[in-house]
């Protein structure tokens, strides 16, 4: 039994395409990370209040870095809560 016929599919199937991720802070206009804007910060954090892995948000790694800091110092200053209960 060859291992296309086990799934009932044939060979010639496309691949799944998956769209390129590009970071949303790289590029003309793009939001400057500041531990202040909330609002932007709020986006990088799960509704549990953990930073959201750059793998998902497709945020480069420099700027993951410095989105981590800005969430944690914004933490810190109390805008930001530590956990969501």
């Amino acid at each position: 039994m060859s291992h296309a016929g086990a799934r009932g599919g044939d060979d010639k199937r496309r691949p799944f395409f998956r769209r390129k991720k590009t970071c949303p802070f790289s590029g003309a206009n793009a939001p400057k990370i500041d531990y202040k804007d909330t609002k932007l910060l709020q986006r990088f954090i799960s509704e549990r209040g953990k930073i959201v892995p750059s793998r998902i948000t497709a945020v480069s790694t420099r700027k993951q870095r410095l989105l981590a800091v800005a969430i944690k110092r914004a933490r810190f200053m109390a805008p930001l809560p530590y956990v969501v209960k």
